[in-house]
């Protein structure tokens, strides 16, 4: 599919504007309800569609699946879904019973979400993008599922990953594309959660971040993603990378479906012992932090270490400084040690193959007979496998560098300088950035997501990529929160996103910091190549009319 000329964009953006207009103008339309698409309502919207009425969770379900139809193997063809629920559809239709008689879950009650498919599900596989699982069912839900199903969420599709959650494609699912350019990546290794969010196909979705594998998908897919502080959400049931730096995390169009989400994930697990951290710090309700007004009084500090790489990407973090002031908050350049960043660099890639080679072992002995449990095991198979993945995609080349080094000298768990790593440079990390703040006084950083737009998917390593260092594997080193928001497009027409860094367990503050930017600037948009579908118009509660 060839992008829309410019005059397409403008005939497509002028027949929503007509659509929406006569929905408005129909007849039955109370004074105090709106119509909208409803792949750009808010969750609580569609709430209060299905509280009235107006929408059922099998209708909202045959909206998602009709995108779903569209655009994932027609049209674009984006390949973000790597296998649907066969149950969904029943589980949609007994929710609705549910409502009807009284009896809502909880926040998410009828609403479909995506999940990285590297989360355990007891009615999906979970291959963790890899042939040679293909078709194995865990023995439970993770509990970051099990949160969702108490809270009335359905699990419609696991989307598409970098194999074993490395890299920007896999053996499964291909090579997903990103739906604002057909060209570009939708960077990994969460990229099938970003491109099902932009396009639409839920207003929800799941990824895991290592070194940036949340933040990377949301900014080049332009959405809303959260990497969380370490152990504010159990990562027990997820196929682990390296669990001293993994995390999983919600992924949506907008910052209060973030918040709406992730107050009903919390909780102390006893699968997951870094979970023992949040207690006493975690929340079971963030919506109560979102103000619109929540960048006045804020100080803020631009890092500007992770600029200077695409001038179209300055210029929108320089916007949003501007928007930011406007909103009233005060914003002061701040820079990393030289030092701490030469250093940093590397960490990530040092910590992830050392973890992985011993904990890969633990999750899969917990999978049925016919499937490797053993790293060894699974390189062999592996071998066997090159060439033969769906849609004609074979293993993930970086994946495969890993798995294949295991017989390789490898830096064990009980090195000095793998301990000394874990047990002084995190921990001087997480001081260094606490003493940062606390110096400026400072509420964020806030610092460009990527620091150039997206790349061509045919690519090699761009050019002069080393001149600036990166910055996401910060926040997984420290073990901070990173919140990602929308700030606007290049002159081509790419995503550009902020990110909102704090302190462990600041999510309150990054959420209303970035809710009030959002509210301030409104920068998301429907991507050119996944444009709304006739009849996806919603009738929801219009609250400021009603006020």
């Amino acid at each position: 599919m060839t992008r829309p000329t410019s005059t397409q964009r403008a005939l497509l953006k002028f027949a929503s504007v007509l659509l929406l207009g006569f929905a408005l103008l129909g007849p039955g339309a109370p004074a105090s309800a709106k119509s909208v698409a409803f792949d750009d309502a808010t969750i609580a919207e569609l709430q209060g569609a299905m509280a009235s009425g107006a929408l059922t969770a099998e209708k909202l379900m045959q909206l998602c699946l009709a995108r779903i139809e569209a655009y994932d193997r027609q049209g674009p063809k984006l390949h973000a879904v790597i296998s649907l629920n066969p149950k969904a559809m029943d589980e949609a239709k007994a929710l609705d019973a549910e409502r009807k008689a009284g009896k809502v879950r909880g926040p998410l009650h009828g609403i479909p979400v995506v999940l990285k498919d590297n989360y355990d599900t007891v009615e999906m596989p979970t291959t963790g993008g890899s042939v040679i699982l293909d078709g194995s069912i865990p023995p439970k839900d993770a509990f970051m599922v099990q949160k969702l199903r108490e809270a009335g969420a359905i699990m419609l599709a696991k989307v598409n990953l970098g194999e074993f959650a490395n890299g920007g494609q896999s053996s499964m699912g291909g090579q997903s594309l990103n739906p604002h350019d057909l060209t570009r990546t939708p960077a990994g290794s969460s990229g099938g959660t970003g491109v099902s969010i932009a396009a639409g196909y839920t207003p929800l979705g799941f990824g895991t971040d290592t070194g940036g594998s949340i933040r990377g998908p949301s900014n080049v897919n332009g959405i809303v993603g959260l990497k969380p502080t370490h152990g504010l959400l159990s990562r027990a049931g997820i196929i682990p990378l390296g669990l001293t730096l993994d995390t999983g995390g919600p992924m949506a169009r907008n910052v209060s479906d973030i918040a709406l989400a992730l107050g009903t994930m919390t909780g102390v697990d006893p699968r997951d012992d870094a979970t023992k951290k949040s207690q006493g710090k975690f929340e079971k309700d963030y919506t109560k932090f979102l103000k619109a007004d929540g960048l006045k009084g804020a100080r803020i500090g631009l890092a500007r270490d992770f600029m200077g790489a695409d001038p179209d990407v300055d210029w929108m973090i320089e916007s949003a400084v501007v928007a930011m002031k406007k909103a009233g908050a005060t914003v002061v350049d701040v820079r990393y040690p030289k030092w701490f960043l030469a250093g940093a660099e590397g960490m990530v890639s040092v910590i992830v193959p050392t973890e992985f080679k011993v904990q890969i072992n633990d999750y899969l002995k917990t999978l049925k007979p016919e499937y490797p449990k053993t790293l060894a095991e699974l390189v062999d198979r592996n071998q066997v496998y090159v060439g033969m993945g769906k849609d004609g995609a074979g293993p993930n080349p970086t994946r495969w560098r890993l798995l294949r080094d295991r017989d390789l000298p490898a830096v064990p768990m009980t090195d000095p300088g793998y301990q000394a790593m874990i047990n002084y440079f995190l921990p001087m990390t997480r001081n260094l950035i606490e003493n940062m703040m606390a110096k400026d006084k400072l509420d964020a950083f806030i610092y460009p997501t990527g620091a150039r737009r997206a790349a061509q998917i045919a690519a090699a390593v761009p050019a002069g990529r080393d001149t600036v260092p990166g910055a996401t594997g910060i926040a997984n080193l420290s073990g901070f929160p990173d919140l990602i928001v929308p700030a606007g497009f290049t002159t081509d027409d790419l995503p550009v996103t902020v990110s909102f860094f704090g302190t462990a367990f600041s999510e309150p503050k990054l959420l209303a910091l970035g809710y009030s930017f959002e509210q301030a600037t409104h920068a998301r948009r429907r991507p050119v190549n996944t444009p709304a579908l006739a009849g996806g118009m919603i009738e929801v509660p219009d609250r400021k009319a009603a006020n």
